[in-house]
């Protein structure tokens, strides 16, 4: 699911990107695509948690590791990507 969400993520981000440069101030893009990016967050942080309970503890060595780094990536990237948008004027 948080691959789901994370994909969502982006593409609203850079939609937003894209609509901004264009001249369309679109607010609801950078809502969402934030919004997933926290969905992201959480649906992994419930796999993990999931991944304990069940005690899957090569599921949780193999992925959580690598994934870590990926998520805050992700983060930054978005975070900046509607940052972009949000303090660059429409149509400029």
């Amino acid at each position: 699911m948080w691959l789901f969400f994370s994909a969502i993520a982006i593409a609203t981000a850079l939609l937003n990107v894209i609509r901004t440069v264009k001249g369309r101030e679109n607010r609801r893009m950078m809502f969402l695509s934030l919004s997933f990016t926290a969905l992201t967050l959480c649906a992994f942080y419930s796999a993990g948690a999931r991944w304990v309970i069940n005690e899957d503890w090569g599921s949780l060595s193999d992925v959580t590791p690598v994934m870590s780094g990926a998520l805050w990536i992700c983060t930054i990237a978005s975070i900046l990507i509607n940052s972009v948008a949000l303090f660059q004027k429409p149509g400029k």
